[in-house]
């Protein structure tokens, strides 16, 4: 079989599990390839927590999930030096960051300290331990979840500094009618996740990550990115707009994208799709862009404002 053959293996087997959620599915895939994390946000039980096991099952690799509640520490999640008192000796005891997917539930209802413990990590994958450094394995994705922060008790908003280390930020949703009622046929008599294989690799996963860095990007395509980040610093609804690190997200976001479409050039249509799910949470509104729009809302308006480069002039 072969990767592209696999990359459709995973998405059809995500859907035994998770009804109505192909797009998200290709989104999150898209994400892993290109070495980024993920932010899944909407109202419980939509999916979310499921969704990030599902994709763990599918891929040959270790898994760990941290529940995230106010008295969770930093120490909880990294790692701590505890004294052995048979061996008379400090012992280094790694988190649960040591591991290739972490599943970081509901982040959002970590204190600010803890929500910090993910901030090394999450960039420079790396976990320092009382002055030790240690690599993080390859690769290492987290999929942290959150329930709509203006909705919620006891929450706490995480920090421009963090929201930016996310690649994606993707909004779950109801399934429709339909959708639901074939999840409840679904569920009636068995748990499908337990029917989920291995489809890929850790050294698949890997080779289609370094694969698709080969993915062309053509000048005129990056103008068009270039023009929407630029736009984005400079709206009169935005304090803060997308950081270079959000332009070198979308970039390899883009490249995900037309690989796992088994495309080696980007399009326009690579850039439309993808910019909402990489710009929008790391834009900072003033208050009275606040009072008047989302980020969705401004991002969109800035994508209509620049004009598209016509698709020819993408291909190599």
């Amino acid at each position: 079989m072969n990767r592209q053959a696999k990359i459709t293996k995973i998405k059809s087997s995500i859907a035994t599990v998770l009804v109505g959620k192909e797009e998200m599915t290709e989104l999150v895939v898209i994400s892993i390839l290109a070495r980024g994390h993920i932010l899944l946000e909407d109202v419980p039980g939509t999916g979310k927590t499921m969704l990030a096991k599902s994709i763990a099952k599918c891929l040959d690799a270790k898994f760990r999930r941290v529940q995230f509640t106010p008295d969770v520490l930093p120490s909880d999640v990294t790692g701590i030096q505890f004294f052995n008192p048979k061996e008379q000796a400090f012992e280094l005891r790694p988190g649960p960051v040591m591991t290739n997917i972490l599943l970081a539930d509901e982040i959002n209802r970590a204190t600010p300290r803890t929500q910090s413990s993910l901030l090394e990590v999450m960039e420079e994958r790396q976990v320092t331990i009382d002055g030790e450094t240690l690599a993080l394995p390859k690769p290492f994705i987290v999929i942290a979840t959150q329930n709509p922060i203006d909705s919620q008790q006891g929450t706490f908003s995480l920090p421009e500094a963090q929201m930016d280390r996310f690649l994606l930020l993707i909004k779950v949703g109801y399934p429709t009618l339909a959708e639901e009622r074939q999840m409840l046929s679904m569920y009636r008599e068995s748990e499908p996740i337990d029917t989920l294989e291995v489809v890929l690799t850790l050294e698949e996963i890997e080779e289609m990550q370094n694969e698709l860095k080969k993915v062309t990007i053509s000048e005129d395509i990056e103008t068009y990115m270039l023009k929407i980040v630029a736009a984005t610093r400079q709206s009169e609804f935005v304090e803060v707009g997308v950081s270079p690190r959000g332009t070198l997200g979308l970039m390899r976001a883009i490249q995900a994208r037309a690989y796992i479409h088994g495309r080696d050039y980007c399009l326009p249509e690579d850039v439309k799709v993808m910019a909402p799910y990489v710009l929008a949470h790391r834009l900072v509104l003033s208050i009275e862009g606040s009072m008047r729009k989302t980020k969705e809302d401004v991002l969109l308006e800035i994508l209509k404002s620049i004009e598209v480069p016509v698709e020819a002039g993408a291909v190599r």
